[in-house]
């Protein structure tokens, strides 16, 4: 199966009063000088149209399903509905809205999953927001695993990636108070993220043998123990399992010395052991394209490493980038994907 013949992505329509609205119609009106990759716009149609004409784009918007929209997505930009409750005001979310923001995720999980559509990528959601209406979540990552599980039936352990065009990065623990992390972490924990995540890169990322740089805990990996336990007593031995099990993976090392250009040329991914740990550096060498990719899903997830950027949506100033490398990076994956199903 070649990319043209692969099924549109799922694109969500993410916070409609955030900048989602704008990268995705900026992308749209470049789709033939980026051979954008085809989706499927999951949202409000009104809201499309509202702010393309706010921003001063000529976009023809159309109702599509997953089969119609690649034989229209270079006329209009195709769109399944989820449609809003209220009215949308850039840059003023409202948790009147929440049903339509978290209808489009669980329509596009289901799509994906079913083949209709290659893989799943989402715009950003404000958590906040979605909390005041009833989200139970920490966050997307958390909600797609629970889609995921109740479709299979099967637990499953959402691993986060940041993936950028210098820096792979893995938080073991994700959306948890820094002060929670020590309990929160153990040897298992460190140990399935990271064969989920080698087993992901190899077989969705095509890498043959992934080498996994995993970070200590404490400054200086624990020094001895004189700056903490946790990293010869946890850490160390998931490594030592890891390695038993023939993963490429060595550390405990001191976070401080493993992000520089010379580190990160010895090791394909960073496993880390908190959140700031992991996103600090990715976004810092890559803020503008650097994706969110879940792993661990029986299904493509891709997304924006940013966030809502209320304060800009509906100026035209918000950058596509990060949205453009997230859809790449989903058809690239789902391309791989198919190839290897055959």
């Amino acid at each position: 199966m070649t990319t043209t013949q692969l099924p549109p992505l799922a694109l969500t329509m993410g916070d409609p009063a955030g900048i989602g609205p704008d990268i995705t119609l900026a992308l749209w009106s470049a789709r033939r000088s980026l051979s954008l990759p085809p989706f499927l716009f999951i949202g409000d149609a009104a809201v499309l149209r509202e702010r393309a004409a706010l921003l001063g784009l000529d976009v023809a918007v159309a109702s599509a399903t997953p089969e119609t929209a690649g034989d229209f997505f270079f006329d209009a930009l195709p769109v399944l509905a989820s449609d809003c409750a209220a009215g949308v005001v850039p840059g003023a979310p409202d948790p009147r809205n929440a049903a339509a923001v978290t209808g489009a995720i669980e329509t596009a999980v289901a799509l994906t999953r079913a083949g209709r559509t290659s893989a799943v990528v989402t715009n950003p959601i404000a958590k906040a927001v979605l909390y005041d209406a009833g989200f139970s979540f920490p966050g997307h990552t958390e909600f797609l695993a629970d889609l995921a599980a109740k479709a299979t039936g099967q637990t499953m352990l959402p691993v986060m990636l940041l993936a950028g065009p210098k820096l792979r990065a893995v938080p073991v623990t994700i959306h948890i108070p820094l002060k929670d992390v020590p309990a929160a972490l153990n040897e298992d924990l460190i140990v399935e993220t990271a064969v989920i995540t080698e087993r992901d890169l190899r077989q969705r990322f095509g890498i043959a043998q992934p080498r996994l740089a995993i970070a200590g805990l404490n400054p200086h990996a624990g020094e001895g123990g004189a700056l903490g336990l946790e990293d010869d007593a946890i850490v160390r031995p998931a490594v030592e399992r890891l390695k038993a099990a023939g993963i490429a993976a060595v550390g405990p090392l001191p976070a401080d010395t493993m992000f520089h250009d010379a580190a990160r040329a010895t090791y394909d991914v960073a496993l880390c052991m908190y959140h700031d740990q992991a996103l600090i550096p990715a976004k810092a060498l890559g803020f503008d394209d650097s994706v969110n990719a879940t792993l661990g899903l029986p299904f493509i997830r891709t997304s924006p490493d940013h966030g809502t950027a209320f304060a800009i949506a509906g100026k035209g100033i918000a950058r596509p980038d990060s949205l453009l490398a997230a859809l790449r990076l989903a058809q690239d994956l789902a391309a791989h994907a198919a190839k290897e199903s055959r």
